[in-house]
C-alpha cells in the first residue's frame, strides 16, 4: 500500500514524523480523511482527536487547533499543541477541567479572561476524550 509522509509539529517540538497510510484530522468543517496522493489543500484544525494509521496499527493524538497542509506526497500539521495518548497525564487533565469548571461556575472579576478559561476547559476535555476513546478501542484482556 502507498504511504504519505506526516509531520506533526508544535512550537516546542516535532511530535511525529513518519510515513503513514491514513490520517483523519478534525478540520473546521468536519473530519478530514487523507490518503496518499490526496488533492492539495490547506485548512484550520479544530481542537480534537487526530487519528493516524500505519501498517494496520492506529494511534491518536489530542490537538488543540492549528493548521493542516496537504500536498500530494506530504501532510504537515502545525498544531497549537499536540500530545500522543500515552503522553497525556489524565490526573492533570482532570484537575485542569475541574479548576476551569469551578472558575466558570461563579462570576468572574473583570480582569479575568473568560475566553482563556474556556480554552483551558476545552483542551482538558479533548485530552480526556481522546484517552477515553483509545481505552474503548483497545481490546480488553
Amino acid at each position: 500500500m502507498a504511504s504519505i509522509k506526516l509531520d506533526i509539529v508544535t512550537a516546542e517540538r516535532v511530535v511525529f514524523s513518519d510515513d503513514v497510510d491514513v490520517i483523519v484530522a478534525p478540520g473546521i468543517d468536519g473530519q478530514l480523511g487523507i490518503l496518499p496522493r490526496h488533492a492539495p489543500l490547506m485548512t484550520m484544525l479544530e481542537p480534537g482527536e487526530l487519528r493516524v494509521r500505519k501498517d494496520g496499527e492506529e494511534f491518536s493524538l489530542a490537538v488543540s487547533g492549528g493548521f493542516l497542509e496537504v500536498r500530494p506526497d506530504r501532510v504537515i500539521v502545525l498544531a497549537d499543541a499536540a500530545e500522543r495518548v500515552e503522553e497525556i497525564d489524565v490526573a492533570r487533565a482532570e484537575e485542569a477541567k475541574r479548576r476551569a469548571e469551578e472558575q466558570l461556575s461563579r462570576p468572574l472579576p473583570e480582569e479575568v479572561d473568560a475566553a482563556r478559561i474556556q480554552a483551558s476547559l476545552r483542551r482538558s476535555m479533548i485530552r480526556l476524550k481522546v484517552v477515553e476513546k483509545r481505552r474503548m478501542r483497545r481490546p480488553q484482556v
